[in-house]
């Protein structure tokens, strides 16, 4: 054909035996994405198509690609929708009307893949819903649309935990392109219909969504302490000089920071707990704002441990008597009087080695500093990954309580002895004191929470069981011929309080076998019952 060339960059044009048996594969776009997509099929072993309204004037363009486009066919755009029943559609969002519609009936049972992202967060419809009605008659796939050009041809980094997510509103269209997806290297992610493209689109147009409000937050507390210590140590009492304050007055406020956001890791747990103690079920939506928190802990988890990594290197530059002079022994060299000395010189000093406080302030703080490391360490995905539920609950669960524990610990160790020098008012108000009140506070919570009856409640709540009044669930024995007829009727608040699954207003278990004089039993309901019946799960 006239507007048909063949681009191939190797001498050698036969054909891998590896692509027997899979589809040919067409791309609409001759852009960098599209090249990228080009080179990763053709390394996997599929044989590909490349559709342009201008496929001689692409031509030169794909021949001087760095790599090896081997065999890759370079045609007009309607000649790769005849080839091909897998297209790929690399091409701008605004120019699918003018591209593709005129070809609406030629692409009918076509497997379409829309890899465009829109350009604004906010939009009514997405691009592969546009996508799908300029070509009714095809089946629109969104996929791929979250992996870059440099991570698409990029064989080391195009594997691994890449996920590549799917959504179509035909179930064998997003199965075959997530075969296509898994041949790639990629892990499939299936989302449903092609309305969650919406969600996809913008996902990639997110910058830092969950990290936001932390950093805000984190970067408040952090100029709230600052103002504090300026108050106490340098307004009120003159206990440090200004050239101080570059690393011995700001490492306060970050030690504080760093263990008060820490403390707000851990606190929005605890009041899910209050919550569903409170509401006697789980399945009660969380406020919204509880419920950013609890999605935000891990960056404020990382963003402690990051204070805290400061906090350790600038506390370990400063590791001497003349900053930590309560954590050394104190020794005192006396001058006897002589010709130059008319009585004796009494100087004092500090000796090489640490008290008691110094060295359990660095044992606890040290462990501390390991065990929030290692946590720190699985949030990383390809290590999280690796743990199962039940260890990456104790690493989560368990080793964090006990580093919490420990970072009140050094915190108390620093400032016990001033406390009892000092009288309540003011060890209250000194930073020791004041930095441990909220962590001390998610303490005491998981402590209350850890113990019986409470934890068995809590425990029982977290499994489905629901804590129900009579009036919520109250029942009606009616009585048939030969059998018996339990009807709960669930109240409006019942039916429709399930995170959007509808639940029957009535449920009906028979107990005619084993009854068969048709005896009727009324039993009064407990004032806390389970909302499940033998005949089905609610």
């Amino acid at each position: 054909m006239a507007d048909e060339t063949l681009v191939p960059l190797m001498c050698n044009t036969t054909r891998s035996k590896l692509r027997n048996g899979k589809p040919v594969v067409g791309i609409i776009g001759t852009g960098n994405f599209a090249i990228a997509l080009t080179k990763r099929l053709t390394m996997t072993g599929y044989e590909v198509v490349i559709g342009s309204r201008r496929p001689e004037a692409r031509k030169d363009n794909l021949l001087f690609t760095r790599d090896c486009l081997c065999g890759v066919e370079l045609t007009s755009v309607s000649e790769c929708i005849r080839k091909c029943e897998v297209i790929f559609v690399a091409i701008h969002m605004e120019d699918f009307k003018f591209t593709l519609q005129p070809f609406a009936d030629a692409t009918t049972g076509k497997i379409i893949i829309d890899v465009s992202n829109r350009e604004f967060r906010y939009a009514a419809h997405s691009n592969a819903e546009h996508l799908a009605t300029v070509l009714p008659n095809a089946q629109v796939v969104k996929g791929f649309n979250s992996i870059s050009a440099y991570t698409m041809e990029s064989f080391g980094e195009a594997g691994g935990n890449h996920k590549v997510f799917i959504a179509s509103d035909h179930p064998t269209a997003r199965a075959k392109v997530g075969d296509i997806a898994k041949n790639m290297g990629f892990r499939v992610v299936d989302v449903g219909g092609l309305k969650s493209a919406r969600f996809l689109e913008e996902f990639v147009l997110k910058v830092f969504s969950h990290w936001k409000v932390p950093i805000f937050l984190t970067f408040g507390i952090f100029n709230l302490w600052s103002l504090y210590i300026v108050y106490i140590y340098f307004i009120e009492a003159s206990e440090f000089s200004w050239e101080q304050i570059f690393l011995k007055v700001l490492n306060k406020p970050l030690c504080m920071t760093a263990i008060t956001v820490l403390a707000l890791t851990y606190l929005p747990g605890q009041i899910a707990s209050v919550l569903q103690v409170y509401n006697g079920t789980k399945h009660k939506r969380f406020p919204r704002l509880l419920d950013t928190w609890l999605q935000s802990r891990k960056q404020f988890g990382l963003i402690s441990f990051l204070l805290v990594t400061i906090h350790a290197i600038a506390s370990t530059l400063m590791m001497s008597p003349t900053y930590y002079s309560s954590w050394y022994h104190r020794v005192t060299v006396t001058l006897p009087a002589n010709s130059t000395l008319t009585s004796d010189l009494i100087l004092s000093g500090s000796k090489a080695w640490m008290v008691w406080k110094g060295e359990a302030a660095c044992l606890v703080g040290i462990t501390a500093f390991v065990l929030m490391a290692v946590i720190a360490v699985t949030s990383i995905p390809s290590v999280g990954e690796s743990l199962n539920w039940s260890e990456w609950r104790c690493v989560h669960s368990k080793l964090s309580f006990a580093m919490l524990v420990l970072s009140v610990g050094h915190v108390c160790i620093m400032g016990a002895p001033g406390w009892v020098k000092s009288g309540p008012w003011k060890s209250f108000r000194s930073i020791t004191c004041l930095s441990i009140l909220l962590p001390l506070l998610v303490i005491l919570l998981r402590l209350i929470f850890s113990c019986p009856p409470l934890s068995g409640y809590l425990r029982k709540i977290r499994r489905g069981w629901e804590r129900v009044s009579e009036g919520d669930l109250p029942a009606v024995v009616t009585r048939a011929e030969n059998s018996i007829t339990t009807v709960h009727d669930f109240n409006e608040k019942m039916a429709n309080g399930y995170d959007g699954i509808q639940l029957d207003r009535s449920c009906c278990c028979d107990n005619s076998v084993g009854n068969p004089q048709g005896e009727v039993k009324v039993t009064k309901p407990s004032t806390s019952v389970n909302a499940q019946c033998e005949c089905s799960a609610v």
